[in-house]
């Protein structure tokens, strides 16, 4: 038999395992950046303002922690490869904001 869905069971509350899974993904990559601005100049490098990383560390946080991270690794640039770490980045921001508009 096939099971029907009913509006009843897509309107269910989130499950504790994706409300900690989405904390987590939310949680994690703005303390790594709290720590680059307290304890490096890393962050403040590698954005031409200030602004763009706040920007980042509200919206966009591991693309943001990434492309810092990318940008130190080996010259002042991101380059080459360093890219599709950034890239990845950017996807896990956009499934971390998809979880949170789950219905």
């Amino acid at each position: 038999m096939r099971a029907v869905a009913t509006s009843e069971s897509r309107s269910q509350p989130y499950s504790p395992v994706l409300l900690l899974i989405a904390g987590a993904l939310h949680f994690w990559p703005r303390l790594f950046i709290l720590g680059f601005v307290i304890f490096s100049r890393q962050i403040g490098d590698a954005f031409s303002s200030w602004i763009v990383w706040v920007i980042g560390f509200l919206i966009l946080p591991w693309t943001t922690l990434i492309y810092a991270m990318m940008w130190g690794i080996s010259s002042d640039e991101v380059a080459g490869a360093e890219w599709i770490l950034v890239g990845i980045a950017f996807l896990v921001d956009l499934v971390m904001w998809s979880l949170l508009r789950r219905r």
